[in-house]
């Protein structure tokens, strides 16, 4: 039970980090903000993919162990 919760929990994450890497603008339009400089949207887009990687490795992980009855 608490893994199927867990589950639904670590896919809406990778939803939400999936959707917050939008091409060609970056985060700043997303968030409001116009003015940040070079560095710190490409670090924040990096931190994006490393999320993303390691919530989906989270996630497969997590459904290969509930196909384990």
């Amino acid at each position: 039970m608490i893994l199927n919760i867990l589950e639904i929990v670590i896919a809406a994450l990778l939803v939400g980090v999936i959707l917050m890497q939008v091409q060609g603008s970056g985060l700043s339009a997303s968030f409001g903000g116009s003015g940040e400089s070079f560095r710190s949207r490409q670090s924040m887009e990096k931190l994006l993919v490393y999320a993303t990687i390691i919530l989906a490795i989270i996630f497969a992980l997590l459904s290969i162990l509930l196909l384990i009855p």
